[in-house]
């Protein structure tokens, strides 16, 4: 089963975008997405909105073990 974390970099990396890229464009930390990535640190909804509109995908879509 997928985790939010491995969405959020599966997505990142099908837009072939950097961690810092990402972070840049949806307006966080530098180092927000890597922790992010790694499961160190759980966003607030507000900030999985944030990287949907980034990434093109919906939010459930991160947040489930359903890849498009």
């Amino acid at each position: 089963m997928a985790s939010f974390a491995q969405n959020l970099k599966f997505y990142r990396e099908q837009k072939n975008l950097s961690q810092e890229e990402l972070a840049l464009k949806a307006r966080l930390g530098a180092k927000i997405i890597e922790k992010y990535e790694n499961g160190e640190q759980i966003p607030t909804t507000q900030t999985i909105l944030k990287l949907s509109t980034v990434l093109d995908v919906p939010a459930s879509v991160l947040t489930t073990d359903t890849k498009e």
